[in-house]
């Protein structure tokens, strides 16, 4: 262990893969503070049999980080629902088909997984555990502003659960691994990577460039140590459409969900609540004369229209933040879910008058092409 934690910490230089925190290793504390000392140094060389020792020690060491978390992760299986759904979902044609990845996160039997692996609707879902029992698994509640799914498999207990990391213990070019089993595969696909940002999309998210693929969205991503980061999920921080950010899969831009810390979370899709994304309902532009969004449209029946906002009124603040451009504004509403209020400051060009007044954001209209049945069936 001891020559494992200094070729890897080397390694980690050398690669230009970022230093490894000494929680990376259970023992062989020596052997980082040595290493560390090593870096401090000056640049290092390592010989052709170190340096093919360290990347084979790598290699194992991500191996076994996957072997602490499998028991963990359940294969999970869906039969019927929506046969065809017209077009295609982030260029996929067969959405949410075949075998995908759930993690289990508590002894009792729940189990998180992605929303895109239900986007069929199956009749059916069924969820196969470490110990290779079949079990069939209920639909509890969503979170479409998250991406996430919580199942329960009825009459379990003492099922294994992984380790949690806080997003306060994460480090932006820490090494990570994403898991994942898809498309007919027994054993879980394997990719290594680095957090390369965290706090994305709303806050929601950690960002990474381990190869994250509809095989694996619903899968864990973890640390060095096996344990959990968060779940593997596709999302696009342009759009909350039901397969936005599958278009992103392998390209080295991914995101997961984080759990440490989400009690209230989880109680809440415990309930069967269905978590949405927030949706203002306007089309905007900079405003040509100063500060704001200079309003263009606003469509019908939505928050906008029913709190009287009015083409030509200029958005100024929200929850007492300028508000200057569309990004600014989409980055904004995505740290919100449909039915909070805000505080929305707008002048109103009619009345030539600024106003602070609340307003409770709405759902986001059904894309086109998405099937009509947006929610999964509870089997019982």
């Amino acid at each position: 262990m001891h020559d494992l934690n200094r070729l890897l910490l080397l390694l980690a230089v050398i690669v230009g893969m970022g230093d490894l925190p000494p929680s990376c290793f259970a023992q062989g504390e020596t052997a980082v503070v040595e290493a560390r000392q090593d870096i401090a140094d000056g640049p290092q060389v390592l010989s052709q049999e170190e340096l093919f020792r360290a990347m084979a020690l790598t290699s194992r060491a991500f191996r076994q980080a996957a072997e602490v978390v499998r028991p963990s992760l359940v294969t999970i299986e869906s039969f019927g629902g929506v046969s065809a759904v017209q077009g295609r979902i982030g260029g996929i044609r067969k959405q949410g088909e075949g075998n995908t990845t759930g993690i289990m996160i508590s002894p009792d039997g729940y189990v998180l997984t992605s929303t895109f692996n239900f986007i069929q609707q199956p009749a059916v879902i069924t969820v196969i555990t470490s110990d290779g029992k079949r079990r069939v698994a209920t639909v509890m509640g969503r979170d479409d502003t998250r991406k996430l799914c919580l199942l329960k498999i009825n009459g379990v207990a003492d099922m294994p659960v992984p380790k949690m990391v806080s997003v306060e213990e994460m480090t932006v070019g820490q090494w990570v691994v994403s898991l994942g089993v898809g498309y007919g595969d027994t054993s879980p696909a394997l990719s290594m990577g680095i957090i390369s940002a965290k706090n994305r999309i709303g806050g929601r998210a950690i960002q990474t460039d381990a190869n994250i693929s509809p095989a694996n969205y619903g899968g864990p991503l973890i640390d060095i140590e096996g344990r959990l980061l968060g779940i593997c999920v596709p999302m696009n921080p342009q759009s909350q459409a039901i397969g936005a950010g599958v278009e992103w899969y392998d390209s080295g831009i991914g995101f997961a969900i984080p759990l440490a810390g989400s009690d209230e979370l989880i109680g809440r899709l415990k309930k069967g609540e269905r978590i949405r994304p927030a949706f203002l309902g306007i089309q905007s532009v900079p405003n040509p004369d100063g500060d704001g969004l200079f309003i263009k449209r606003v469509v019908q029946g939505t928050a906008a229209d029913e709190h009287g906002l009015l083409v030509e009124d200029i958005i100024l603040k929200l929850d007492g933040e300028p508000v200057n451009d569309l990004l600014k504004l989409r980055q904004m509403l995505n740290q919100f879910e449909s039915g909070q209020e805000v505080e929305l400051t707008v002048y109103r060009a009619k009345k030539n008058e600024e106003d602070a007044f609340q307003l409770k954001l709405g759902t986001p209209p059904k894309p086109k092409g998405e099937p009509e049945q947006l929610e999964p069936p509870k089997i019982r």
